[in-house]
């Protein structure tokens, strides 16, 4: 059992950046591979990035390739975004998920979300 919790969302304008983090706990964190997801109003959730456990390798959607940066403490229990360059269709509310090795992302935990606004 894994419980997570994502902070770090908030209102930004375009061209800005934000943090995201996700703290993870109840489960040894380098069991799992980690991934953000963001939900739009109206939308169904998308994939935004994956990390395994040892941080060597990462995927990222076409949409946020080259500004947005998915990274993991194992020692702190922790899985950040770094998103940079901001623009508006990246508002929603974004997601901190976990699965085993094997299972797929609708077996695995999620977090409540952190809403992220990106003003024009």
């Amino acid at each position: 059992q894994v419980q997570l919790v994502e902070s770090g969302g908030g209102l930004v304008q375009a061209g800005g950046s934000l943090r995201l983090s996700c703290a993870a706990s109840g489960d040894t964190f380098s069991n799992y591979i980690m991934a953000w997801f963001r939900q739009a109003p109206g939308k169904e959730r998308d994939f935004v990035a994956s990390i395994i456990w040892s941080g060597d390798s990462t995927n990222y959607a076409d949409s946020v390739k080259g500004r947005f940066t998915i990274s993991r403490d194992n020692a702190k229990n922790t899985m950040y975004l770094q998103m940079n360059s901001l623009k508006p269709e990246d508002t929603a509310v974004y997601y901190c998920a976990a699965r085993a090795y094997g299972l797929g992302w609708r077996e695995g935990y999620w977090g409540q979300g952190t809403q992220v606004t990106v003003s024009s």
